[in-house]
């Protein structure tokens, strides 16, 4: 229990955890396929980001970690409480952000958050402090029905109400995307905040950026995580020279530098092109190959080292 278990505990801790579903392909999708299933920790009061493809697993993990889904096999534990035999002590310590929007849409601000306090015993009043970073945004609001919102509004009404009973772990997935930079700013503002105040938060983005402010990020794809570490030692730790290539005819550039015999992998990114090669190679190397364009050499980003461990894994 999480009263019992030391504070130097991990947040999280999962070994063997498994929950898979059979994929149209005939193969298996979900949590843990690979042999011996996803084992892990996520430390306390630390940002813990997870990215990776549509289909990888994430909501999923989410999910099994906030006692939502049952896992077939494995074992994990959430600020001290097994996810199944203590889902009802562990669903009063954790918050939960869906990635679609979830609350009632015919409540208004002011009564969907009254409704999420009140199933936690407490009250808007009460925990007001907990919440007002992001709730006094959308206060002068609170009789607008919520499917009236825009959706940096619902983002913000939907955080308020995950963290109206004052978690001790924060889910959120993808709780960003479809919403203006400035509402994206305030929302991370808010979590490191929390994270400060001893909130361990676990989150997952599409968005490389935020990605870059997690403590520590895990690189997640077809159930597995390739690998865990800080986003400052993924790109450090990138092994091969890559170059940045920009040119006309797109299509045409990117089939050349596809051909390119010691190419491990070229992808666009966003105007340019990015092209990971093997050792030993310089921009004139490849300038020479594609026959016309600007080459020179980048230092490798998280979309890099991602999809490189995505190719060789």
């Amino acid at each position: 229990m999480s009263g019992v278990q030391s504070e130097k505990a991990p947040a999280i801790s999962a070994e063997g955890l498994r929950l898979t579903f059979s994929s149209p392909t005939g193969g298996k999708v979900g949590v843990g396929t690979a042999p011996g299933g996803l084992t892990f920790e996520v430390e306390r009061g630390e940002i813990f980001g997870v990215i990776g493809p549509d289909g990888a697993g994430k909501t999923t993990l989410f999910r099994l970690l906030c006692s939502l889904m049952l896992p077939e096999s494995g074992t994990a534990r959430v600020v001290g409480y097994d996810v199944v035999k203590d889902y009802k002590a562990l669903r009063q310590v954790v918050g939960y952000m869906p990635g679609t929007f979830s609350l009632y849409p015919d409540l208004s601000v002011e009564e969907n958050l009254n409704f999420f306090a009140t199933i936690f015993n407490t009250t808007i009043a009460e925990k007001y402090d907990q919440i007002k970073d992001i709730y006094s945004q959308i206060e002068p609001f609170k009789h607008r029905k919520a499917k009236s919102l825009s959706g940096g509004m619902k983002q913000k009404l939907a955080l308020s109400s995950a963290l109206i009973h004052s978690p001790e772990i924060l889910f959120l997935d993808e709780p960003t995307t479809g919403i203006d930079p400035i509402s994206r700013v305030d929302l991370w503002n808010m979590l490191h905040k929390l994270s400060k105040q001893g909130v361990t938060i676990v989150v997952s983005t599409p968005y490389m950026d935020e990605a870059r402010q997690c403590d520590r990020l895990a690189f997640m794809q077809e159930g597995n995580f390739l690998t865990i570490d800080r986003p400052e030692q993924l790109t450090k730790q990138y092994p091969y020279p890559i170059f940045e290539v920009k040119g006309e005819n797109r299509l045409e550039l990117l089939a050349r530098l596809n051909s390119f015999p010691k190419a491990i992998n070229s992808f666009a990114f966003g105007d340019v092109f990015h092209i990971t090669t093997e050792a030993g190679v310089d921009a004139s190397d490849i300038a020479r190959h594609i026959g016309s364009g600007e080459v020179r050499p980048v230092t490798a980003g998280l979309e890099d080292a991602f999809l490189l461990l995505s190719k060789t894994e």
